[in-house]
């Protein structure tokens, strides 16, 4: 059917307000969610509406015009999605990072159980794009009259734009257009990601040494077993006094739990590395492109060593600091797993390495844990709680969302049994350590926030089980160490800062960067400040990390210092 030049006026017209309203939604949307000042919230809606308003009136052409906002409306439904997630905030460097650091499979689990986020922007973004497409093959043009009538208000909306950022510098010192304009904080943090990962793939840790010694008088067998879980808040543990049966298999007088444990980092990226190596929040901008893992400390003290890991590969530190170990395997990148092992298929792996080593171990398991999908994390295993399906990534599916949690946290207590049976059996002076890199949000409150690694972080994101436990070999031979632990179970601890410095004390072995007051089977163990390593890699006080008081007061009534 063919239209009148009128007709198509009007269509021409329709589309171009059209894409206006949807290019400007997140600005809206972030003006009232984000903390600015009064001036900066009016400009992040002028400013860069009227620029948009401009570049629409700059052409009878609308569809070739709109189809020049492609990626603005890409990154505009990013935005969407985030703030569907977790309440506010720009889309963050992290979050960058994790598009280039999370495989295909993880992407695929989070958009299958994200209808609604999904259809939303399907529905506000797609449309204008195939109208575009159609205006551009039927020729569609906006009205000479029409465009010069649009670009005076135009040029007015950008001017008050201008003037009232100036206004947001004038009244507030922390207001930069980088930090708090959208799009152009969508650009600046594009552009750190982007060097964050030229200088991880352009630099080397070849050189680095620790300078590690084993306890000279401690000749017997050992053998360390670390456990670095994925996405498991503390306070679904039993043994932290979650009223669910999730740890039936941990006796809470041999696995020693730290109730009072907190991550430096709400991202996977930022938190593993740090549990894997004495960098913490302080140190990690500078130091972490050049230092090795505690793994490369053991192998020097003279220990053999293996990672094994039940995730991807995924380009970031984890990579390269597994790559250290003698023994390195991603069993979901052999063919023989399947696409979704549990994390219990580590438990062979770790047999055999135990069985076919001798002298001193250590054995890492990086674990799949708790990570969204939480329902295909236990795939082929009987469920604890019930009904843990549908699972989809909204408000009225909590019950479920909880109840498939809860079966992760399940799954990897039954883990940390089977890793303690196996040192056991073979009456060996073994020890473990076990904490997750961060928590988790699942509509816990009126927020309904949900995931994890927002570029804010909250109390659940951040709050993390740290579990102790030795052999019967281990604890007669180490006594003065169980019992410091358990004099230390009750204190304020960071997991970044205390890992790695406990796993190196529970193998005796020193290094240049040792500090005795970090590790938990110290009697001089001294609590931590509570810091924060924000998004641009700064280290701030977690009172300045963005929090609200409604996190505090969880931590407050979980009996957590905030400094």
């Amino acid at each position: 059917m063919k239209h009148s030049d009128k007709e198509r006026s009007l269509w021409a017209t329709a589309l171009y307000c059209w894409t206006l309203v949807v290019i400007i939604i997140p600005n809206i949307a972030l003006s009232i969610t984000d903390p600015m000042p009064f001036c900066g919230r009016i400009a992040n809606v002028l400013l860069p509406g009227g620029l948009c308003w401009l570049a629409l009136s700059s052409s009878r052409k609308i569809g070739r015009t709109v189809l020049l906002f492609v990626i603005l409306m890409v990154f505009a439904a990013f935005q969407i999605v985030l703030l569907y997630l977790y309440g506010r905030s720009v889309i963050a460097v992290d979050m960058f990072l994790n598009v280039v650091t999370t495989n295909p499979a993880e992407v695929g689990e989070l958009l299958g159980n994200m209808a609604t986020a999904i259809f939303t922007v399907i529905a506000l973004y797609l449309p204008p794009i195939i109208t575009a497409i159609v205006a551009c093959r039927k020729r569609w043009r906006l009205n000479n009259k029409f465009l010069q009538m649009m670009r005076i208000p135009a040029l007015c909306c950008t001017a008050a734009g201008i003037l009232l950022t100036a206004g947001a510098y004038a009244t507030d010192s922390n207001y930069k257009v980088e930090n708090d304009l959208f799009p152009a904080n969508i650009a600046n943090n594009i552009k750190i990601a982007v060097e964050r990962s030229i200088k991880t793939a352009e630099t080397s840790n070849s050189s680095y040494s620790f300078h590690a010694v084993a306890d000279s008088a401690d000749t017997d067998r050992k053998v360390i077993i670390v456990v670095v879980g994925e996405t498991s808040r503390g306070d679904r543990w039993q043994l932290n006094g979650y009223d669910r049966p999730t740890n039936a298999e941990l006796n809470p007088e041999s696995f020693i739990s730290f109730p009072k444990t907190l991550s430096e980092s709400n991202t996977t990226h930022k938190s593993v590395p740090m549990l894997l190596s004495h960098i913490t929040s302080e140190t990690f901008e500078d130091s972490i492109y050049y230092v090795k893992s505690f793994i490369s400390a053991f192998r020097e003290a003279g220990f053999r060593t293996a990672f094994f890991s039940n995730q991807r590969y995924n380009h970031s530190f984890i990579d390269r600091f597994g790559f250290e170990a003698d023994t390195t395997l991603f069993i979901k990148e052999q063919g023989n797993y399947g696409t979704n092992p549990s994390d219990l298929a580590m438990l062979p792996l770790l047999e055999n390495e135990i069985d076919a080593g001798c002298g001193k171990q250590l054995i890492v398991l990086h674990t799949y844990g708790s990570h969204f999908s939480y329902k295909d994390r236990y795939e082929g295993i009987a469920p604890v709680f019930q009904p843990d399906e549908p699972l989809q990534a909204e408000r009225s599916r909590k019950a479920e969302l909880d109840n498939a949690y809860d079966n992760t946290i399940c799954l990897t207590s039954k883990l940390l049994a089977g890793v303690a049976e196996i040192i056991q059996k073979r009456n060996l002076n073994g020890a473990m350590i076990y904490t997750s890199d961060h928590g988790e949000d699942i509509f816990d409150d009126s927020r309904n926030l949900f995931l994890h690694a927002s570029p804010v972080p909250s109390a659940c994101q951040i709050y993390v089980p740290l579990i102790l436990w030795f052999s019967d070999i281990y604890s007669e031979a180490n006594p003065l160490m169980v019992k410091n632990a358990l004099t230390n179970r009750d204190s304020n601890v960071s997991s970044s800062r205390s890992f790695s410095h406990t796993a190196l004390d529970l193998a005796g072995i020193t290094t240049a960067v040792s500090d005795t007051t970090l590790s938990l089977v110290r009697a001089g163990y001294k609590e931590p400040a509570r810091l924060y390593l924000n998004d641009h890699n700064e280290s701030v006080d977690l009172k300045r990390a963005g929090m609200r008081n409604i996190d505090f007061a969880v931590l407050d009534s979980l009996e957590i210092k905030v400094n």
